[in-house]
This record gives structure tokens, sequence and C-alpha cells, in this order.
């Protein structure tokens, strides 16, 4: 039991760490709002653009309270900047729905019986894997500072 609790300690002061379990949890929050929207619309480019705010803001909080346990002063300022580095990667989800969801499913379709839903989650889901290291990148070098809460 001591082995496990330490594991978690451990876990839980490691930066990278935290931030690859909150990106997880990012990442399904993003995944179930997309299927979600895109089975009631069936309208890629709108699920994609809605899941991606709501996993911006689930993102933000999680990244500016425990990741990078910034201080409560001048969060707008870091939201700002926060926002401006995803709609980088949103450029490149966008991106890739509109090439291999909306122009040309069958590339992934052929593996799936051309199963469009299935087609969308794959590509969200390779999508948020590209995201997670290029948000992580973005988050270290120009959102969050060394400026930690006490």
């Amino acid at each position: 039991m001591k082995k496990i609790k330490s594991l978690i300690i451990f876990a839980w002061n490691n930066e990278a760490l935290k931030y690859l379990f909150f990106g997880g949890l990012t990442t399904l929050v993003y995944l179930i709002s997309r299927i979600t929207i895109f089975y009631l619309t069936e309208l890629p480019e709108l699920s994609t653009v809605t899941a991606n705010a709501i996993a911006l803001l689930f993102a933000f909080f999680t990244n500016d309270i425990w990741v990078f346990n910034q201080k409560r002063s001048g969060w707008f300022k870091r939201f700002i900047k926060f926002t401006s580095a995803r709609l980088t990667t949103l450029v490149l989800d966008f991106a890739m729905t509109w090439f291999f969801v909306k122009t040309y499913p069958h590339i992934v379709g052929q593996f799936v019986n051309d199963d469009i839903h299935l087609v969308d989650t794959i590509v969200g889901l390779v999508s948020q894997v590209l995201i997670i290291l290029l948000n992580y990148i973005f988050s270290k070098l120009f959102v969050f500072d060394n400026s930690k809460k006490a």
C-alpha cells in the first residue's frame, strides 16, 4: 500500500504526468462531445469546432489549477494566450477533419466499411494525439509561467 501511495504522490508531483492525465481527460471530453454532436447533426465541421471549444475550457482550468499550479491573478491573460495557442491546433484538427472525414473519407473508411461515424471517431482520436503533444509544448513555452501558487 505504501508503494501505491508513493507512486501516486510521485505522479502528482510530476508536471508531465499530470499533463498526460488531464490531457487524457480532455481528450475524453473532446471525443464524447465530438461523437455526440456528430451523431446528432452529421456535420463534421460543427462537431469539430464545438468539441474543441468545450475541451478548451476544460483543459485551461485543469492546466491552470492542477498541472501548472498558477496563481489566481493573471488568469485572464493566460486564458487569452492559451486560447490563441489552441486556435493553432484547432486549425490542424479542422484540416484533418476536412481532409479525412469530409473530402476523402474512404482513406480511413476502407478499413471500417466506410462507416462515416467510425471514420470521424478515428480521425478525432488521431488528431487528439497530435494536439496533446503540440498543446503541451505551447503551454510550457508560451502560456504558463513559473509564477506558481504557493
